[in-house]
């Protein structure tokens, strides 16, 4: 379970080294496998262990090729995944058409996600956090709030 944000600097390559507290678990589970595909929705990436991304693509596997919304979403997550390996020091390289998607720069932030993580330029992370929490923060008591959310207790 990947939880947290973390502030990583991306080196020349465009190699990023992955907190030393889940290298260990990434071994262990995925062979330090990784999978990187674009957010369809943000300008970041997600990054999966093998095993997570597999259930991911069965997912996708399921979706109709006839039904032009769930062809569309195949083709650009399918079409955007990169494998992503670990190397014994823990680093993963990011294809350059990936790091371009999402506009990174040398300072990054990796944010888990429970089965995830999304790597986000740290400009852009740090404005769209400040525009969510504003957003928390201006909805009145009697906005629409989704049924999941209703009941959750924090």
């Amino acid at each position: 379970m990947f939880r947290g944000s973390f502030s990583l600097t991306l080196d020349d390559k465009g190699r990023l080294a992955l907190p030393t507290r889940y290298r260990d678990t990434l071994f262990a589970d995925a062979e330090g496998a990784m999978v990187c595909t674009i957010h369809t929705k943000d300008p970041c990436l997600l990054l999966y262990p093998l095993p997570e991304w597999e259930d991911v693509a069965e997912q996708l596997q399921r979706l109709s090729n006839q039904n032009p919304q769930e062809l569309r979403f195949k083709r650009l997550l399918i079409g955007h995944a990169s494998d992503c390996d670990m190397d014994k020091s823990g680093r993963i390289l990011l294809p350059a058409p990936l790091r371009s998607h999402a506009s990174l720069t040398k300072n990054i932030r990796l944010v888990g996600q429970l089965n995830k993580f999304e790597i986000w330029d740290e400009e852009t992370w740090n404005k769209r956090v400040a525009e969510d929490m504003a957003i928390e923060r201006d909805m009145s008591a009697d906005a629409e709030i989704s049924e999941r959310l209703q009941d959750f207790v924090l």
